[in-house]
């Protein structure tokens, strides 16, 4: 702990009074810097006063472990300096032992100041959403024979927990993906019976008839069952430059790619703009990270919740990465050195 000539600690500063409380004692203070002007004393502070200002309403609440003093002077007990001198004189003391200078303290601990109970709480932490514009040539696998770039090295680190893909992209797709790092918002995003929409903008060698589009509309066979998409529109370009842009449900295996070619196009290029309601931000350039805002994450994860699946179906029985339709049997396949399976 560091203290300056000012009586700052920790570049804060402690309250400046003629007289300060030690031990349930009033005695001069010492050390006051001349000519800074009195603030409000401490001792206008209840002695004893514990957080809540009487009422369990003013609880601290916890996001993580916080430093002892700096949760009591959360709970309006005393200042940062009033706690310390507290702490050492004995009068805290967590779980029934005496407290210890830097400690630190969660929801579940009981913490007391002279015998009195402060309510703690815990607050939930919000996952973290990231989103990654992907450029062409990058797989999304941490694990590849053949030692090609993968998505995973451009992302930050973290500490004690792991990024989590929400679905795929093939190695020739670029655009739109997302990170997690709560499986269980990855899973609620990927499980089909949300039926989640992507939105892919997509180059065709040629350009789509009426027909073309009213039989993808329709849906086509593909040689793992019906697809179709949601939604087709133009939007514009000549020739080999012709782009529109599809939304689909669902995210198979080279879905998209496989469909134009069941109708006899090519797509030579394909980019992902849209994963159910985040859109890739145009500010967002390729091979750039950005977090999602709080609040969106926290509207991401209402919005999921009071979803409601399709009758007779449970959202969290598919586990995270598992291809549609696919359960757990009760015998665990041997692992795979291949990488998994890409949407687009």
């Amino acid at each position: 702990m560091h203290r300056d000539e000012h009586g700052d600690v920790d570049g804060n500063r402690a309250p400046v009074s003629a007289e300060r409380e030690v031990d349930g004692n009033r005695v001069p203070a010492t050390g006051r810097a001349q000519g800074v002007p009195s603030e409000r004393p401490s001792a206008a502070r209840p002695q004893g006063r514990t957080g809540g200002r009487g009422n369990k309403d003013a609880a601290v609440v916890l996001v993580a472990p916080e430093r002892l003093h700096k949760v009591l002077a959360q709970a309006g007990v005393g200042s940062r300096r009033e706690i310390e001198e507290w702490i050492l004189a004995g009068r805290v003391s967590v779980n029934g032992l005496p407290a210890a200078v830097g400690q630190k303290v969660s929801a579940a601990d009981k913490v007391r100041v002279n015998g009195k109970l402060v309510e703690l709480r815990m607050k939930q932490r919000l996952p973290r959403v990231l989103l990654y514009h992907k450029p062409e040539g990058e797989i999304v696998s941490r694990d590849d024979p053949e030692g090609r770039a993968s998505v995973f090295m451009k992302l930050p680190k973290l500490r004690g927990g792991r990024w989590v893909a929400v679905g795929r992209l093939d190695i020739n797709t670029s655009g739109l993906l997302v990170f997690t790092t709560s499986g269980e918002l990855a899973n609620r995003l990927m499980h089909p019976r949300y039926g989640l929409e992507r939105e892919y903008a997509v180059r065709l060698v040629g350009e789509l008839t009426v027909e073309q589009r009213d039989q993808l509309l329709a849906g086509v066979e593909l040689e793992d069952g019906p697809a179709r998409f949601n939604s087709v529109f133009d939007k514009g370009g000549e020739g080999t430059n012709h782009w529109y842009h599809v939304t689909i449900g669902e995210g198979r295996n080279r879905e998209v790619r496989r469909m134009f070619e069941a109708i006899g196009l090519t797509v030579s290029r394909l980019m992902r703009v849209r994963y159910g309601p985040i859109q890739l931000p145009p500010r967002l350039k390729r091979g750039m990270t950005m977090d999602l805002p709080e609040q969106e994450v926290q509207a991401l994860e209402t919005a999921l919740k009071s979803a409601v699946p399709e009758s007779g179906s449970d959202a969290s029985s598919a586990p995270v990465g598992r291809p549609e339709g696919q359960r757990r049997s009760g015998r665990r396949p041997a692992r795979s050195r291949k990488p998994q399976q890409a949407e687009s």
